[in-house]
Order: structure tokens, then sequence, then C-alpha cells
């Protein structure tokens, strides 16, 4: 039961094909086979998942409806709460700090019915892109050919690349549900700004302007279908997040073809030729499904990129007396790399960079009224075992998910979904949509996947 998709898990929990019980004993015998192999589950959840199946199994049995993923087992990222559980961002700091309640998403996927079955590894307080905590150590990328599951879900992506979980529950500033996704071979929704209902506070503070505007929780999962549905039961609002808004789940439709703009090398800056072939591969696909595909180039990438430094960096450097004593050196050199490579910011520069997301905002908004669909690379280089150690390795990083920092910045969603197996490496993209159109972005994917297949669980 492990192998399956968390749709066809839940199709036939509802139908008594399977039971409840059945799913998550299956998930946490694979659990003990493949995570001592690569330590992507932080804290098993075994008796409380236990304690759920038996529930919707008494419901079935009473002839009660369920929900569209009525026992399936999820991860949740170790800075999202979980009732009862220590929410610990990876650091000794936060140990024992245990969750009042569910965060907003997981109590949503609890009412559809699926089961929480453990926390996922992640870097110290989600700095860096390498899945490594003081707490857990270092989670590794179950294809074998890679080191790397990537950041900072690499948890979440690691446990539904292998079968210990169907849907895992991560955040994303910056490519970090898209970037486990590429090195996982699987499927990640990076949602709109607003459209799911969040809650992240560290240590009951708020958080400040950049980290309001960016992170983003988003499923990951071994299919596009499995992210649709996960997409509508984890949309709408919620009173603790004011940001949620109730968007339609479906835009308008748009007169055809669809345009789709392909844009394999952002800024035309580099892009590796493997990774070139992916995009290539993809825009076939689309081409050849009735999309309109044009080769061109996001607006304002630079822009985009030096605001996002600018907001993010100021933040850091006001809260970073705090925050570095709780970081190892090694975790804390992605964010100290990160600070030198952009000035100090003083407040009336600070003031015009938020002026300036607002015009960048608008151009991306034009330019996705021409082009309703973006595809281009989670990365422009493949996948591979890149740890930060210095200052050109963490730049030649950051220069090369810069769609995704892009994208994050200008607050529209986008679906990472894979192209195929390069030597054994997983090789994938991403496409990108208009604010709440998460529609047309999962719609092309699926279409990019129904030509391409799918390629878990491994390991």
């Amino acid at each position: 039961m492990w192998k399956m998709q968390a749709t066809e898990l839940a199709a036939a929990v509802r139908s008594g094909e399977i039971s409840a019980g059945e799913v998550i004993e299956s998930h946490l015998e694979r659990i003990a086979e493949a995570n001592p192999k690569y330590n992507a589950i932080t804290a098993l959840l075994a008796d409380s998942a236990r304690a759920a199946a038996a529930g919707i199994d008494r419901r079935r049995a009473a002839g009660e409806p369920l929900g569209p993923l009525a026992g399936v087992p999820f991860t949740v990222k170790e800075n999202i709460d979980i009732a009862g559980v220590p929410t610990t961002h990876g650091v000794p700091r936060f140990r024992d700090s245990v969750a009042a309640d569910d965060a907003p998403p997981v109590a949503r996927l609890r009412a559809a019915d699926a089961i929480p079955i453990g926390h996922a590894n992640m870097p110290d307080m989600t700095i860096g892109g390498y899945t490594n905590s003081q707490l857990f150590g270092e989670t590794l990328n179950p294809w074998g050919t890679i080191r790397d599951p990537s950041g900072t879900s690499g948890g979440d992506g690691a446990a539904v690349a292998s079968g210990m979980a169907a849907v895992g529950l991560g955040n994303d500033s910056g490519g970090s549900v898209r970037g486990p996704a590429l090195n996982g071979g699987i499927t990640a929704l990076n949602p709109s700004y607003g459209r799911f209902p969040m809650e992240h506070r560290i240590g009951g503070h708020e958080p400040a302007l950049a980290s309001q505007l960016l992170p983003k929780d988003g499923p990951i999962a071994r299919s596009v279908h499995d992210l649709r549905t996960c997409f509508e039961v984890l949309a709408g609002t919620d009173p603790r997040d004011p940001r949620a808004v109730p968007a339609p789940l479906d835009g308008p439709p748009l007169p055809g073809p669809i345009r789709v703009a392909v844009v394999a090398d952002p800024g035309g800056w580099g892009v590796h030729p493997r990774v070139r072939a992916a995009v290539d591969r993809a825009a076939g696909v689309l081409s050849d499904a009735g999309y309109e595909v044009e080769e061109t180039d996001v607006p304002r990438l630079a822009d985009a990129l030096e605001c996002y430094g600018k907001l993010v960096t100021s933040e850091f450097r006001s809260s970073w007396p705090r925050i570095r004593p709780l970081l190892t050196d090694g975790s804390a050199r992605h964010m100290e790399l990160s600070m030198r490579q952009v000035p100090q910011t003083g407040l009336e520069e600070y003031l015009r960079a938020t002026a300036d997301r607002h015009a960048i905002l608008r151009d991306w908004a034009r330019f996705l009224t021409g082009f309703p669909l973006v595809l281009g690379p989670v990365s422009t280089e493949p996948p591979g075992d890149a740890e930060v150690l210095d200052a050109e390795q963490n730049k030649r990083i950051g220069l090369a998910i810069r769609l995704c920092t892009a994208t994050t910045f200008a607050g529209v969603p986008a679906v990472a979904v894979p192209t195929g197996v390069d030597d054994g490496v997983p090789m994938g993209v991403q496409i990108i949509g208009g604010h709440f159109r998460e529609d047309l972005c999962l719609a092309a994917a699926s279409a990019v996947e129904a030509a391409l297949g799918t390629f878990t669980p491994v390991g």
C-alpha cells in the first residue's frame, strides 16, 4: 500500500477495499525499513496515527461520509505545528516547544481525514538549502545517485519519494518545496500568496514583513492529481491568518490556445545542457497538447532578485543577534555569506525596495496576462550534492534557483513536475501561473505527467 498514491489510497479506504488501519500499518512498516537509511522522519507519530485510522474505520463502518484524503498518511515539516508535538525547527532551543494546536494547513488536512504520521527534517531554522539539522542530522536522497534531497523541505521530499508518506507538507520561500520535488523526482505546489492560511510564529514572535510576504506552505506528492486534491483541501480562509482569501479554486476559462512562455535560461545567465533538455522536453509535450509555446524571458529578473535580497537580509540582520546563538557555524554559514553579498540597507533604501516590489509585481501581472503560463527550470543546474562551503558556491547556488526566487517574490503559484531520469538522476521543470491560477499550472503539469510518467517511490 505504501507504493500507492494519495488519491488511490483514499478511494480504496472510502470504498472499504482496504482499511485506514491497514494503510497506516503498511506505511509504518515502510518507515521502519527506509527511515534508518534516509533519516527523513524526525518524530514518528505511530500511536496517534493508529488511533486516527481506527476512528476513520469506525466512521466508514457506520456509513458516515469520509473526506477526500481518507486514511492518507502525511509528514509535516519541523517548522509547522502539530498539536501535542514539539515544533523544534531542528535546533535544541525548541526541542521541548510543544504546539498547543495544529497549524491551519495541518488542521485542514486532518479535516479531510488525512493522518499526520510524523514530523520531517529540515535545516536549522530553515537556513540553507541542505537538509541537515542539529537535532536530527542529515537527510539522504533515496535515489542514491545523489546524496542531497535539497531543502529546506528535504525531509518531506525524501519521505514522499521513498514511500514513507503519500503527502508531505512543507513550505517554500524561494524553492523549498520545488527543490525537493526536483531532487526527488516528485511533484510540489508553491501556491499563490494568500491562497493557503498559515501560522509561522517562532517562539511567540510575529513575522516581519518579508517573512509575511514570502514563505508559503505547500504540498509535496507523487502525482499532480494528488497535488490538485491537496490544493482543494488546503485552500481557503482561517481567522488565524488574515492574509488568506476565499479565491475560487478555478479561474475563468481562457480562450485557446493558452500561451506558454518558455524560459529555459532566465536572464540569459547560463543553463546546464541537461536542464535545457528537460525544459525543451516539457515544452514539446505542451505544444503537442495544444498549448502555444514561445521562448522568451520573464520581466525584471535582476530587479526582483535585488529587492528580494534587500528585504530578506535586512530582516535577518536585525534579528541575527537572537538567531545566531541557536546555530552551529555550519548552519549559520549560508546566511552569513548571503548578508555579505547584499550591502547594508538603510531605512530609506528598505522603504524604496518595498515600493519597487509593488512595481515589479505589476510588471509580472502584465506579463502573465500575455503569457498565462511560464515553463522553466527549478534550478539551472541539475540535481547534485552541493553543500554551501564558500562565498562563490553560495552565490552560484542562489543564481541557479533564480526563477524560484523571482516567482516567490512575485507571489505567483508554481508546480514542480518531473520530466524523466537522466543517468539515474531525476530531472524536472516548474510551471508558473498568474496569481490564483493554480488551476492552469496543475492542468499543464498534468499534461506533462501524462506524457512523461511518474517515477517514484524509489529506494
